[in-house]
């Protein structure tokens, strides 16, 4: 499989956001890889997004990943407690990205090690509510895949964190409202979430 190079992300949002569903995500870590399938996206445009941390290109210290290359991890804090992994699109100084909201490993080994990273024993203990809730939210993924602001601004065409292009073309692709942007004004209504 291939790595996705930063052509791919620096296009439209909404499109990359779609067709990001069903990619691998791949996470290194002491050089063993830890290999998702992508289940949910959502897109955020800073140019007339009220629910993008740049909306109206607002640069801060928090932002300034977002104005990155295409390619770029922007990794984030919410709640004071939850990492989320966005993958910045558009060109240089657009500031956009897509929000990785959900996935699922690829194998039972992948399953294995994600659970000891998240809950500390593995998936074979885990409860019938943790399984089914297993790396569904951008803080469950995160934390599955020890990812927090230290690797905020990684390229994503490393051997750190990367995704490779699976093949697959999901037809379902489900979309709906974002979720968790009460604040944003009439950008609570954009239909830009996608998942599978």
């Amino acid at each position: 499989m291939e790595k996705l190079n930063p052509d791919f992300y620096s296009r439209d949002t909404l499109t990359v956001a779609r067709e990001l569903l069903g990619k691998h995500l791949v996470r290194v870590m002491n050089g063993v890889p830890l290999t998702l399938r992508i289940t949910e996206t959502e897109a955020y445009i800073g140019r007339l997004d009220k629910a993008c941390h740049a909306y109206g290109y607002k640069r801060t210290k928090r932002t300034e990943t977002l104005f990155a290359p295409p390619g770029t991890a922007y990794i984030y804090l919410i709640y004071g407690m939850y990492h989320c992994l966005n993958f910045v699109t558009e060109p240089e100084n657009e500031p956009a990205a897509v929000l990785i909201r959900a996935g699922e490993p690829i194998s039972s080994a992948d399953a294995e090690a994600i659970a000891n990273i998240r809950f500390g024993y593995p998936a074979d203990r885990m409860s019938p509510y943790q399984r089914k809730n297993f790396l569904n939210g951008p803080g469950k993924l995160c934390k599955g895949l020890s990812l927090t602001k230290e690797q905020n601004g990684l390229s994503l065409t490393g051997d750190t964190l990367y995704v490779l292009e699976s093949g697959e073309r999901p037809r379902n692709i489900q979309v709906s409202k974002r979720i968790g942007i009460d604040y944003a004004q009439e950008a609570v209504d954009f239909p830009w979430r996608f998942y599978l």
